[in-house]
């Protein structure tokens, strides 16, 4: 077994990526931040329009209501770790197109590998159909624990669709009280 590679590593590697037609309408790659071995990773589908002003994850609104959930959690940002899937906004906050995750997954996959958490919420149906390899809908997805190369999975809302659709807030406490059970915190 060879050494583990280092976050900072990943994210020079990475450079100043032109892998796919994204990085020609990004301002910044917004690689992820948080503890570089946290418990808990949190996956979203990709930068929107603050994220990719400021080159960090989850700082829009989506990114504040996830800030409260991560507190209701008893936890911080700094003791966890947020990225996405693809680490360029797609144009108009679209999905990202099954090429542009397949040039950007590598590089979560060297970030998980890294941080070596015990489990990752995956936050919407693009992050829980890439990581799950699964065409489900997260409507069906989420709710219960998946596994991925032996970490625990929990897939769940993302906190923009809730910031549409505030009646779904339940099952997303729902998903995160499995998380904190199993992570031990009260």
């Amino acid at each position: 077994m060879g050494r583990r590679e280092s976050l900072n590593e990943i994210q020079n590697d990475l450079g100043d990526c032109q892998r796919c037609p994204l990085n020609r309408t990004r301002n910044r790659i917004v690689f992820g931040e948080g503890a570089v071995h946290a418990r808990l990773v949190f996956v979203g589908e990709g930068p929107g329009f603050e994220e990719d002003r400021q080159g960090r994850p989850f700082v829009g609104a989506a990114g504040n209501l996830l800030n409260r959930i991560i507190e209701a959690m008893h936890l911080t940002r700094d003791v966890v770790y947020i990225c996405n899937i693809v680490k360029c906004r797609p144009p108009n906050n679209r999905n990202p197109q099954p090429d542009e995750i397949a040039k950007c997954l590598p590089f979560l996959v060297r970030q998980l590998r890294a941080i070596k958490p015990a489990y990752i919420c995956a936050l919407g149906k693009v992050a829980a159909q890439t990581l799950l390899n699964s065409e489900a809908p997260i409507s069906r997805l989420r709710g219960s624990f998946y596994d991925y190369h032996g970490i625990a999975v929990m897939p769940t809302y993302h906190p923009a669709y809730l910031l549409r659709n505030p009646d779904k807030k339940r099952d997303v406490w729902q998903d995160m009280q499995q998380i904190m059970k199993r992570m031990g915190l009260g």
